[in-house]
Formats: C-alpha cells, structure tokens, sequence
C-alpha cells in the first residue's frame, strides 16, 4: 500500500508539469487526514458561533479574542498586530524555514434573511451609519478553518522542520471611509517582519463544486481600486429645473459614461476589466433638485496600462459635466489594492499538495477573477500562492443568500496544514 501512495504522488508531481515537492508526504499525509477529520466537529461550531457574531473591519474584537485564546492554549508565542489582527508563532521540532498561513476575520454590512439556526441580528457602526452585519463573504469559514489547521499543527509539532506563522488579518474588505484595509495595517505593524515567511498561503471560499481547490498561476484576482465622484450643481425647486442644475439627469448621464469606458473604450480583450458604480448619494426630497451628489465605485483591472487609461477616462467624463451642464465634478481615488498573482514556481510545486488535499478535486486553469484580495499586498513580503475552496451551489460572495456547505471546511483544514508540511519539508531538504 505505501508504495501504491508513493506512485500516485510521483504520478500527480508529474502531471503538475513540476518537482515531487510532496514525494516525503505520506509519512504524514495519513496523521493529516485524521488529525483534519478530528478537528473538524470544532471547526464547524467555531464557523457557526463566528457566523451568529459577525463584526466590521477593524472591530473584531471578539473574535480576535477567541482566535487569541484559542492558539495561545496550543502554545503558539500571539501577539495583536493592526489592531485586531493576531499573528501565531508555532516553532517546530527541527530547524527549517518559515511558512505564514493567512485567514481574514470580518464581516460586511449585510442584513442577514432569517432561517439558520445561526443566522446574524448583530448590527455595528460603518462610516456614522447603524448597519446590519453578515458573513456574506466567507471569512467565518477561513477563520475557523485557520483555527482548526493551527490544531492539527501544534499536534505535530514536534516533527514541523521549521516555523508555522498563522495570521489572522482584520479588515480584509477596507477600513471605514475606503481607508487602508487590514492587510496595509498589519505589515505597517511589522506582522510577518519576524520571523518572516519564505512563502505565504491562503485560501478564499466560492460558489463551487463542494471541497474542489482551484486557482491559475499567475495573475489570479484583480487589482482593485475604489474612487469617490463629487459633483457640485445649482439647487432649485422640483418644479423649476432650468432654474438650476439638474442633478439627477447628471447623474445618469455620468453613470452611463462611466459604463461606457470598459464596455466600448479599453481593450477588455487584452485583459479584463470592470468599472462599476456601488452607490449614487442624491436628494433629500422629492420637490428639491439638491446642490450636490456623490457617486462611489469600484474599478477592476489586471493590465497596468489599462487601468492608467480607465482613470484618465474617468476624469474626462467628469471634467465634461461643466460644459455640458455648468456642473463641476472631481474624482478622488481611494484605496488601492494590487492583483493577486500567485508567484509561478512555487504554485507549481505546490500543486501536488493541493491535489491530495482535495483528493483529486483540483483545477489550476480556471477564468480570471474579477473580485479583488488585500492578500495581495502579502506579495511583497514572500511568494504566496492562493487558492479558492468551493462550497456549493450558492448565491455569489457580497449577497445576503450566501451560504456554504460545511463539508467543504475539511478540506480547508487539510489544504492548510499540507501546504505548510510540503513547503518545509521540501525546504529543509529533508
């Protein structure tokens, strides 16, 4: 039978176009698989008490609490970094090098429908506004799955050759007022400075095929940025419009430019693209043509060049409200975050890893990713590789009628803690 395992990881190296880098892990991979199933009743109750107690980017403060007690009692050195984030250092038996395993804490400001037993009534502050609160992002899930691997690790540590730093990021969707999100504050505050990782991993749960890994090398997710449009008009009465400043046919006719720039002016073809306007703050009555309105966004990009000529564009159709309306606009861009590229090489050596994890269930060539990762910023620290857990057939990350199927965190618990053995076993030469 070991020799059966033997061959079939060799075979999976060989299809991953790269080295055996997992040839050593079934000396362990069976310990995982049972180490993961064990935990998993855990990771569940932690994912549904963490669901039914949501809270905002730079807020989590009772879940930075549970995550902190929980490692500090599997002895890992914790510290908080960025606020609410919490970092965990587990030191390995033998010498080695250093692997970071990252997962995101918050929540977003969405009213959860009623029907789970676990479902969010929390409610928080966002930008001086009372606002809903939901897991409609996953970030339950990565929590604790993270929690879970940390587990598993701290059982093996004795065999780990080298270091296992387990991050857990706040604000992964932005601060408030499209401020610096979780990921800038934590390396501000030296999260990963020491020990720092040679490599750094991390997973993201979407719609899908219940426990399949997937993700490109490459450019994966992304970039992203976030603008603000103020625009100042001519206020009048509902029933006099030429005697002001039409704000409302201002604001469509801005809307439908800004729609035009990826749909007709940008090459998509080359790289994709998208620009989409998120919110249009206008009026306050409906007999007052008001003053001024502000629309927010978001653009998306993979190509530098594109993006460079997408923001351009966007200050031409601002800058020609004036002539064509006597209306005066500015745009504000706001926070940035690169795109998620995984770095080539170790995604290729890491491919048999997450093979086995999801046992056989993997997919490395799938569409870009248009939704955006402050994962991103960890690319300047070490080489990083993320990777998407599917969770079902669900409505798409953001929505209130996001779910997932639990069965699927198993395999997140086990693609974590694999990637961290394969990284340093295969580092350390052994």
């Amino acid at each position: 039978m070991k020799n059966a395992i033997l061959a079939s990881v060799a075979a999976l190296a060989i299809l991953a176009g790269g080295p055996a880098l997992a040839a050593s892990a079934p000396s362990y991979d069976a310990a995982v698989f049972a180490a993961a199933a064990k935990v998993e009743p855990k990771v569940v109750a932690w994912r549904r008490d963490i669901h039914e107690h949501p809270e905002l980017g730079f807020q989590e403060v009772r879940t930075s609490k549970l995550v902190a007690d929980h490692l500090r009692s599997l002895g890992y050195e914790v510290r908080l970094v960025g606020g609410t984030g919490v970092v965990g250092v587990l030191k390995g038996g033998r010498p080695g090098k250093v692997v970071a395993l990252r997962a995101d804490m918050d929540a977003l400001p969405v009213a959860e429908p009623a029907g789970l037993a676990f479902a969010s009534k929390a409610t928080g502050t966002w930008d001086g506004k009372t606002v809903p609160i939901m897991h409609a992002c996953g970030h339950d899930a990565h929590t604790a799955m993270l929690m879970g691997a940390a587990e598993v690790l701290a059982g093996m540590k004795a065999k780990i050759p080298g270091t296992v730093v387990v991050l857990f990021q706040p604000a992964e969707e932005g601060g408030p007022g499209g401020t610096d999100g979780g990921a800038v504050k934590v390396l501000k505050d030296n999260a990963l400075a020491s020990p720092k990782p040679d490599a750094i991993f991390g997973i993201h749960v979407v719609p899908g095929e219940v426990g399949a890994l997937t993700w490109r090398p490459g450019p994966f997710m992304a970039g992203a940025d976030a603008w603000i449009i103020d625009v100042k008009g001519k206020q009048t009465h509902g029933a006099a419009p030429w005697a002001g400043i039409d704000a409302a046919s201002v604001a469509v006719d801005l809307v439908t430019a800004i729609n035009q720039i990826t749909a007709h002016q940008v090459n998509v073809a080359h790289a994709p693209t998208v620009m989409t306007v998120g919110e249009i703050k206008l009026g306050s009555r409906n007999n007052i043509i008001p003053n001024d309105f502000q629309l927010t966004g978001t653009l998306r990009t993979f190509d530098p060049e594109i993006r460079k000529q997408v923001i351009a564009k966007l200050d031409g159709a601002v800058q020609s409200l004036e002539p064509k309306y006597g209306a005066h606009g500015t745009v504000s861009w706001g926070y940035t975050m690169p795109v998620t590229a995984n770095d080539r090489s170790l995604t290729a050596r890491m491919k048999p890893t997450l093979v086995r994890a999801a046992k056989g269930k993997a997919k490395d060539d799938v569409d870009y990713a248009m939704a955006s990762e402050d994962f991103s910023d960890y690319q300047a620290v070490a080489p990083t590789v993320f990777y998407h857990l599917g969770i079902g057939d669900t409505a798409p990350n953001h929505s209130p009628l996001f779910k997932l199927d639990e069965t699927a965190l198993e395999v997140g618990v086990r693609a974590h803690v694999l990637m961290a053995l394969d990284f340093l076993n295969n580092a350390s030469g052994s």
